[in-house]
């Protein structure tokens, strides 16, 4: 047992010596989390984007148009920042990606009000901008809501009826909405706490591979089994260990600036979060060590390994319900560890649920070791021959 430590301690002081030879490890590692927590926090600010460009086509020029355009103004989602009455002009502002949306007030929308012919408002998205389509979207069936209700309400005032009267003709039946865990419409919480951990696993899954798969193209990988005595599983916990300290340090750095500083709720256990948290950067190294087994090829691991790791932020259920995908790609769902840490985030941050509803989670994101044991032999064969392209 003191052999196999000894070893063990040799293959990490080598590792960490190739660590600071080569900026690149710390640079993939440390830079690109410090750079993109920086990006998100920042461009996340808010909680929610504020004040989308848009457009407004009044071909009316009334006083009604004009302080429809100031209501919508005041609010903070969006910005006018083109009011003409020629619409090929804000097409082509749209276009030129100025303004996510164009409203079109039509000519007669106050005369029409007034003689009741419910006039019709247009207005446009650019879906090519799926943030700031939606937000402009959002604001515009809203307002358009709004001077609805405000028309109406007038109206029966002067026929008389009283207040109460008629919000109850206007909204017969009255929303309550309440958000779970997050009263707010925080999109951070939803968005941030998710992305983070997504790109800490993209980092641990290229770098991982990029380690092991240098070793190959530079023909080292005999001086590394040889320092750790001719055992694999030693030479491979020797070389992750260093790499494994320096995900998890990042892990809770991120954890530490989200929950602390920021102030994300945490509803339920933050050791369970934690846990999940690390058993998804050991499942992430997993999955490299499986893929580089399969494919001991720097060149070919590294691009399986980043469409696999991109395709986990778009199937980990964060952004689109994992149930209305198609039946095929549920399955595949679940081969991504970022949809069981998303789970788990879920679980314990958002909905305080019982430990027992994260533990199917953790055991599958133990479950990643088992292809990554299976191809162990092969993955020693090809570190021993060296018999694969440097390319």
């Amino acid at each position: 047992m003191k052999e196999i430590f000894r070893n063990i301690g040799r293959v990490a002081k080598r590792e960490l010596q190739r660590m600071f030879v080569r900026p690149l490890y710390m640079f993939a590692s440390v830079g690109v989390m410090v750079l993109c927590t920086l990006f998100f926090l920042s461009i996340m600010r808010h909680g929610a984007p504020e004040r989308m460009p848009v457009a407004v086509v009044d071909h009316d020029h009334t006083s009604i148009s004009r302080r429809f355009c100031h209501e919508m103004q005041a609010t903070p989602s969006v910005d006018i920042v083109l009011i003409t009455s020629n619409y090929p002009e804000a097409r082509r502002a749209m276009q030129r990606g100025e303004v996510f949306g164009i409203l079109e007030i039509p000519d007669g929308f106050y005369a029409d009000l007034v003689a009741f012919k419910r006039p019709e408002i247009h207005f446009y998205v650019n879906h090519a901008y799926t943030v700031g389509s939606n937000t402009a979207y959002k604001q515009f069936l809203t307002m358009c809501n709004l001077t609805s209700g405000a028309f109406q309400r007038e109206v029966l005032r002067k026929k008389g009826l009283p207040d109460h009267l008629i919000m109850k003709r206007i909204q017969p039946i009255d929303i309550q909405a309440h958000m779970i865990a997050n009263p707010w419409g925080n999109y951070a919480i939803y968005l941030v706490s998710t992305i983070l951990p997504g790109i800490l696993g993209l980092v641990v899954l290229m770098l991982t591979i990029f380690a092991i798969g240098f070793e190959l193209k530079s023909k080292s990988s005999r001086e590394w089994l040889r320092t750790a005595g001719g055992n694999y599983t030693v030479a491979m916990i020797g070389k992750l260990i260093p790499y494994t300290v320096l995900y998890v340090v990042m892990g809770i750095s991120c954890g530490v600036i989200l929950f602390e500083f920021m102030h994300f709720p945490v509803n339920g256990s933050t050791w369970r979060l934690m846990f999940g948290l690390l058993l998804f950067v050991f499942a992430m190294e997993a999955l490299a060590i499986t893929i580089i087994g399969l494919l001991p090829t720097l060149r070919d691991a590294i691009s399986i390994g980043a469409l696999y790791g991109m395709l986990g932020f778009s199937l980990s259920g964060f952004t689109y319900p994992v149930m209305n995908m198609l039946p095929v790609v549920q399955a595949w769902a679940n081969l991504e560890p970022l949809r069981h840490y998303y789970l788990i985030y879920v679980n314990e941050a958002l909905m305080a649920a019982p430990a027992i509803n994260s533990l199917p989670h953790m055991l599958a994101l133990c479950a990643f070791f088992v292809p990554a044991w299976l191809v162990a032999p092969r993955l020693h064969k090809a570190l021993v021959y060296q018999n694969y392209p440097l390319k």
